[in-house]
This record gives C-alpha cells, sequence and structure tokens, in this order.
C-alpha cells in the first residue's frame, strides 16, 4: 500500500489532485489530505480520505501531518515572500518522515523566467536538488481561471486589459494540472521536469472567445505597463506595489516567458487539456 498525501487539500487546486486519485481508483484511505484548516476538508473525511492538519508556517504541525506518508504532492504556497521558508520546512519534515518521493507545483520556464513569481519556484526547485528525497517538478504555464475568474469585469467594462503586448502565452485548467500532479505521483520514475501547458492564446483572442460566449461587446485594449498599474490603482483601488508586481506579470507574457510548445501535459494525462474555449464556456455556465 502506497500512501500519497497532498498539501493544501482545502484549496483550489490540492482538492482537484485528490479527486483525481480517487478518479483512478486510488483508495480513500490510501490518501492523506493536509489542510491548514481541517474543517474545510471535512467532505474528504467523510469520504474516507484522511485528513491532517499541516501548516507550512508551523514546522511542528507538519512530522506528525507527513508521518506515514510515502508520496507528497507539495502544492506550492499561496503566499508570495513565504514560499521558501514554507516549502522548506515541509521538506525538511519530509525527509524526518522518510517520505520516499515529492510532485512540485514549479511555474513554466522557472529557470529563465522574469516572472515575479519565479525566484520563490526556482529556489524550491534547488532545495529540492539538495534534499534526499527523490522529486518531481511540474512546471505549470498560466491557470485559465486567471482570466475565466474576471469575466463579469471583461463583460462590464467592454474591455480586456493587459500590457502583454499581445504575446502568446500558454495555459491550461486547474483541473488539468491537478491531474497532471496525480499521474506524476503515482508514477514510479523520478527527477523529472515537465513544462506544462495546454491552450495557447493572446490576450485579444482571450477577449474575442468571450465576447462571443457572452454574446457581449469586448475588446483588447493594450496599455503599457505603467498604464496597467494606474488603472489598478485608480480603477481597482490596489496597493501600487502590489499593482506593480502583477503588471511585471504582463511584462514578463510579452517576453515570452508563459508560452511553450511543450506537449508534456497532454503526454501526462493522456488526453488533450481543456481549450480556452471549454474553459470560457465552463465559467459562464457555472454563473
Amino acid at each position: 500500500m502506497t500512501t500519497i498525501a497532498v498539501t493544501g487539500a482545502s484549496g483550489h487546486l490540492g482538492r482537484l489532485v485528490i479527486e483525481h486519485l480517487l478518479t483512478r481508483d486510488v483508495s480513500p484511505a490510501d490518501i492523506v489530505a493536509l489542510a491548514r484548516t481541517e474543517s474545510k476538508a471535512s467532505d474528504l473525511a467523510e469520504r474516507g480520505v484522511t485528513v491532517r492538519h499541516a501548516d507550512y508556517d508551523q514546522a511542528e504541525t507538519l512530522d506528525a501531518a507527513l508521518e506515514g506518508v510515502d508520496r507528497l504532492v507539495l502544492v506550492s504556497g499561496s503566499e508570495v515572500g513565504k514560499r521558501v521558508e514554507q516549502h522548506a520546512n515541509v521538506i525538511a519534515a519530509a525527509e524526518r518522515a522518510g517520505v520516499s518521493r515529492i510532485v512540485y507545483t514549479s511555474l513554466l520556464k522557472a529557470d529563465e523566467s522574469s516572472n515575479p513569481l519565479a525566484p520563490e519556484h526556482l529556489a524550491t526547485e534547488r532545495a529540492l536538488a539538495e534534499s534526499s528525497i527523490p522529486a518531481t517538478v511540474l512546471r505549470n504555464a498560466w491557470y485559465l481561471e486567471n482570466y475565466t475568474g474576471q469575466i463579469p469585469q471583461y463583460i462590464a467594462s467592454g474591455a480586456v486589459v493587459s500590457a502583454t503586448k499581445n504575446a502568446k502565452l500558454s495555459g491550461a485548467s486547474r483541473s488539468d494540472f491537478a491531474e497532471a500532479a496525480a499521474v506524476a505521483a503515482l508514477q514510479d520514475s523520478e527527477g523529472q521536469t515537465y513544462e506544462l501547458a495546454g491552450d495557447t492564446f493572446t490576450m485579444s483572442y482571450l477577449a474575442e472567445v468571450v465576447s462571443a460566449l457572452a454574446n457581449a461587446p469586448i475588446q483588447h485594449h493594450r496599455v503599457d505597463v505603467e498604464e496597467l498599474v494606474t488603472g489598478m490603482v485608480e480603477g481597482a483601488g490596489m496597493d501600487r506595489g502590489a499593482a506593480q508586481f502583477w503588471a511585471a506579470i504582463d511584462t514578463s507574457i510579452a517576453k515570452g516567458d508563459l508560452h511553450t510548445e511543450s506537449t508534456d501535459l497532454a503526454d501526462l494525462i493522456g488526453h488533450q487539456p481543456d481549450s480556452l474555449e471549454d474553459a470560457v464556456r465552463t465559467a459562464l455556465e457555472s454563473d
């Protein structure tokens, strides 16, 4: 019996990883859902999944959480600026617990990207390489949900605003990335790095798709970085530092950092990932 633990089990990606493990006939008794707030994963417990408290910031919770775990899916933390230390806590606890493999969710082209999210992912990859535990690194491209979650705003404003210079980027749904993590956790191979992405599109095409499927006039408004920052600060009330951070992601996209022709995702999951159209349609149907 192989016991697989998944961190962030109460979050979007971690929960989907568990769902895909169950879909692939992994017994609930062989899955450990690690969550900062256990009550948010109570439905998983009702289905026979073991739910344990695990807080990336509290190393003392991690030893008990990883007891008896063979393989660990380390879903990257959500707190930018804290993730290197948090992930190091998990890796150290995994070593103490005798975990045999780690699957980590990183960022596309983490070793060459100018994306401001990349440094923490790369630091974690290096920590994994230096650890005693073999690791599989899944470098995820952009979640399609990063954009479909903004559809109401696009419709209300009639615009998709970006400083991407309409460069190509690659994305996939959370479910597809989660399925890849589940597959990687079940594989016996180790030490591999996958560049994961599905559909390739531009912001202009995003505007076209949303416009067509929502039956609403939406255009892509190309702006420079400073205009984007000003819009986020004055229009959305965002802190200027935060606005500059998110604008830097558009700058990274403009450089091609989130675009790849890799087929690793489709190869791993055994089918074509969801398209942008699929994701937009799903988002509209769920409203």
